[in-house]
C-alpha cells in the first residue's frame, strides 16, 4: 500500500512529501485506497504513532490533553482513523464559530476524514462553561470518542467531577468587572476565603474572578462548593488518558512557526471581522494572540511588534498548560516530545 505524506517544511516556507510504504499489518490505520494523501501536520513521529495506536484499547475513551501546538489533534485523528472514532473538541476557544485560524481548529480536510464535535458550535456572544460543555460530552461518550484539546479544566470535570453552582447574577457580574479593571484581579484574589486561594490557578485572572463572583453571590467559597463534587462522569481507570509533555525549547519553536503560518492564512483578517464586537472582557476574546492583533488593527503597535508579543503570549501559555498538566495529571500517561 503506497501512501504520500505531506508536511510542511520546517522552516515554514513550503510543503514537502515523501512516499512511505507501510507493511500490510499497518495499513488498516488509514483505512484509505492506495496512493492517498495524508496531512500529517504537527503530527508525533509515525513511529510513535503506531506504537501507541497498537496500545489503545478500543473498548475505552481516549483522553488526549497537551500545551499548544504540540501535535495532540493530529495524534487524535490517527487514533479516530485507525480505531472508527469520532473527535471530541476538549478546547475552551475552539467552540466558538468565530474563530477558527487563530485557535488552530482542525482543517476541513481532517474533518472530512474523521466526525469532528463540539468544534466552532457556539456563537461568540453565547454563554458556555465547562459545565455546558460537560454536559455535551455526556451524551458523546457512548460513541467511544478520542476526546482532545488543551483545557486542562475540562478533563478535570470529566475525569473528577463537577458541581453545579448557582449561576452568578448580572449584578454581581458587573460589580466584578468593575473591580477587575479598577482595582486589578490581585485586589480580588487578596478578598477570596483561604482553601478557594490554595486550590485554584492564582495567575489566572477569569479563575479568580470567577471564584471571586461565587464566594459574593453564594457566600461560600468556590472550595467549599467543590467539597461537594458529585462521582466524575469518565472515572481515568474507564479510559485511555494520554498527556502530552514536550521538551520546551522543541514546543516554542513550533509555537513560532505554527504562529506565522496563521498570519499566512489569514489570522488578521479572521481578527479583522471580530473587531466590531471585540470584548476583552468575553470568553471568546481570550484567543491567545487575538488582543495582540486587535491592538495592531488599532494602530497601536506595528504588525511586527503584535507578532512577536503573540507568540511571547503563546509560549507564556504554554508554560501555563505544562504547569497545570504536571500537576493534575500525574496519573496519566505521559508521551514525552520529540
Amino acid at each position: 500500500m503506497d501512501i504520500v505524506f505531506r508536511w510542511r517544511c520546517p522552516d515554514g516556507r513550503g510543503i514537502g512529501c515523501y512516499l512511505a510504504r507501510k507493511m500490510s499489518e499497518n495499513s488498516g490505520v488509514f483505512n484509505r485506497p492506495a496512493s492517498t494523501i495524508i496531512n500529517i501536520n504537527n503530527i508525533i513521529g509515525l513511529c510513535s504513532v503506531f506504537d501507541l495506536i497498537d496500545e489503545v484499547d478500543p473498548r475505552r475513551p481516549v483522553l488526549i490533553a497537551g500545551p499548544t501546538a504540540s501535535g495532540k489533534s493530529g495524534l487524535a485523528l490517527r487514533i479516530a482513523l485507525a480505531q472508527g472514532r469520532p473527535v471530541v473538541n476538549a478546547d475552551a476557544l475552539q467552540v466558538f464559530s468565530c474563530w477558527r485560524v487563530l485557535t488552530a481548529r482542525p482543517p476541513a480536510e481532517d474533518e472530512a476524514q474523521a466526525p469532528h464535535l463540539l468544534y466552532g458550535h457556539v456563537d461568540r456572544g453565547s454563554a458556555y462553561s465547562v459545565g455546558h460543555w460537560l454536559r455535551e460530552v455526556a451524551s458523546l461518550l457512548p460513541m467511544n470518542p478520542v476526546i482532545v484539546g488543551g483545557t486542562g479544566l475540562y478533563f478535570t470535570a470529566l475525569t473528577e467531577g463537577l458541581v453545579e453552582m448557582p449561576a452568578t447574577p448580572p449584578e454581581v457580574r458587573a460589580l466584578a468587572d468593575r473591580r477587575r479593571e479598577s482595582d486589578g484581579f490581585e485586589a480580588l484574589l487578596q478578598e477570596l476565603d483561604f482553601p478557594t486561594r490554595d486550590r485554584i490557578d492564582t495567575r489566572n485572572p477569569a479563575r479568580v474572578q470567577r471564584a471571586w463572583e461565587v464566594l459574593q453571590a453564594t457566600g461560600e467559597g468556590l472550595a467549599t462548593w467543590q467539597d461537594r463534587t458529585p462521582p466524575p462522569l469518565l472515572s481515568l481507570s474507564a479510559a485511555t488518558a494520554i498527556v502530552l509533555r514536550p521538551e520546551r525549547d522543541w514546543l516554542g519553536e513550533r509555537i513560532d512557526r505554527r504562529f506565522d503560518q496563521m498570519i499566512a492564512e489569514g489570522a488578521l483578517d479572521e481578527v479583522r471581522a471580530n473587531l466590531p464586537a471585540w470584548d476583552p472582557r468575553a470568553p471568546w476574546s481570550r484567543a491567545i494572540g487575538a488582543p495582540e492583533l486587535v491592538a495592531h488593527l488599532n494602530g497601536e503597535v506595528s504588525l511586527e511588534e503584535a507578532i512577536t508579543a503573540a507568540k511571547l503570549a503563546s509560549r507564556q501559555y504554554a508554560k501555563r498548560q505544562r504547569t497545570w498538566f504536571r500537576n493534575r495529571m500525574r496519573d496519566w500517561r505521559p508521551l514525552p516530545l520529540p
